[in-house]
């Protein structure tokens, strides 16, 4: 957090400072529909205005990404709870996809502008052939004026669908991979919280909005987190923070603001204290190659390194060879995202593997020679090679072949 009382002048110089040209601005579910009226449509139209607003005043370009299907869906079925099974999770998705995106075209369109809807699973982020397909997609959609509505696409996405039932924290990890696909300078996530507080501020009287965060793994910020969950969605602020975190480390500056204020996109391009700013440390960006190495894969298996390795890939940008490998744990083949972790399990990088698991089992901890004569001449020298591999930001302690992507 920062210690600088004049928070708002420091705002209004850091938003200035990064020439934001491109936006991706998330909705989350507490903010797109209620329980009760089902899709809030004033908000939809004030996020419509304050895009168009910003899109000729200042040339910026926006993504937007939302959820709101299930819940939309849901009460066009008359459906009393959330839907528990993903066969109705689905169902309810297809039925409010169609309302979901006439409420955003309609809002748009009274501003003369136009929207494009993208419906992507985390295949589509998985493959990178159809990364790029969706990548150009979207330049060129940007590149004409069209703003594209982005979401899961609920109706066949199963994982994804049962783990966040409406997409919060499945949303909120979609947005961060968009962020990172459009190369864009700035993630907004909309929420109904103005922002990180110091507590959690429907229980304490006394809680206050941070303003600036410049270390997102202070200790201070995990307790301010802790597991607050949103009332429509399941995403909460956790999922928020850890978007945070991954696109700190890329470089990309996030903010958390209220979805319910008719200015938030506009304060916050402004650079007004307004929700709560996370900055990213130093001018440090991956390429998107990187950052697609790095989040946008599952991972398939974990290899385990020895101190030297460790040191050697962290602070030598070397390729991984097999003398420093001692273990793995799960199956992988060669071309699939793994994990790269020390001896106790912490992940401390991620990469494409040009071994499968067996090969490494029998290969981890000989030199060159042993491995020709174990393994055949043909197999490549580097188990992961440095151009296929990126260096995560520092992390908790994480189990032992826990190697998947954030979700």
């Amino acid at each position: 957090m920062s210690p600088d009382g004049n928070i708002a002048n420091r705002r209004r110089e850091t938003i200035a400072s990064l020439r934001v040209r491109r936006v991706v601005v998330k909705l989350g579910s507490g903010t797109v529909t209620d329980p009760e009226a089902g899709l809030r449509l004033p908000t939809i139209r004030s996020l419509a205005g304050q895009i168009s607003s910003a899109l000729s005043g200042k040339g910026t370009s926006f993504v937007v990404v939302t959820s709101g299907a299930i819940a939309a869906g849901r009460k066009k079925l008359g459906m009393p709870e959330r839907p528990r099974t993903v066969a109705l999770k689905q169902a309810a998705a297809a039925v409010g996809q169609t309302t979901l995106m006439r409420a955003y075209e309609r809002a748009f369109e009274k501003r003369g502008r136009h929207v494009a809807q993208l419906l992507l699973t985390h295949e589509d982020f998985e493959n990178r052939e159809r990364y790029v397909n969706a990548r150009n997609t979207l330049e060129t959609l940007l590149s004409r004026g069209i703003v594209p509505i982005v979401n899961e696409n609920d109706t066949v996405a199963t994982e994804e669908i049962r783990l966040d039932g409406d997409g919060g924290g499945a949303n909120d990890h979609l947005a961060t991979l968009v962020t990172q696909m459009v190369g864009a300078d700035l993630l907004l996530l909309l929420t109904d919280s103005d922002g990180l507080h110091t507590r959690d501020p429907h229980r304490h009287a006394d809680a206050r909005r941070i303003s600036i965060v410049e270390n997102v793994d202070d200790e201070s910020i995990r307790k301010a987190v802790g597991r607050r969950i949103s009332t429509a969605g399941t995403g909460g602020m956790a999922s928020k923070i850890l978007a945070a975190r991954v696109l700190s480390a890329s470089g990309v500056p996030v903010v958390i603001a209220s979805g319910l204020s008719r200015r938030s996109v506009l304060d916050t391009l402004e650079g007004k204290d307004t929700g709560t700013l996370f900055l990213p440390p130093g001018d440090v960006r991956l390429s998107s190659r990187k950052a697609w190495i790095a989040y946008a894969r599952h991972s398939h298996g974990t290899i385990l390194v020895d101190d030297g390795a460790r040191k050697v890939l962290l602070d030598g940008g070397k390729s991984l060879l097999p003398a420093g490998i001692v273990g793995t744990h799960g199956e992988f083949r060669p071309g699939d995202a793994v994990s790269i972790a020390d001896r106790q399990g912490r992940v401390f990088a991620r990469g494409i593997a040009r071994w499968g698991s067996l090969q490494v089992e029998t290969g981890k901890g000989k030199r060159s020679q042993e491995v020709r004569a174990l393994l055949g001449p043909g197999l490549p020298a580097d188990v992961v090679h440095r151009d296929d591999l990126t260096i995560l930001p520092p992390a908790k302690p994480t189990e032992p072949g826990k190697g998947a992507a954030p979700r």
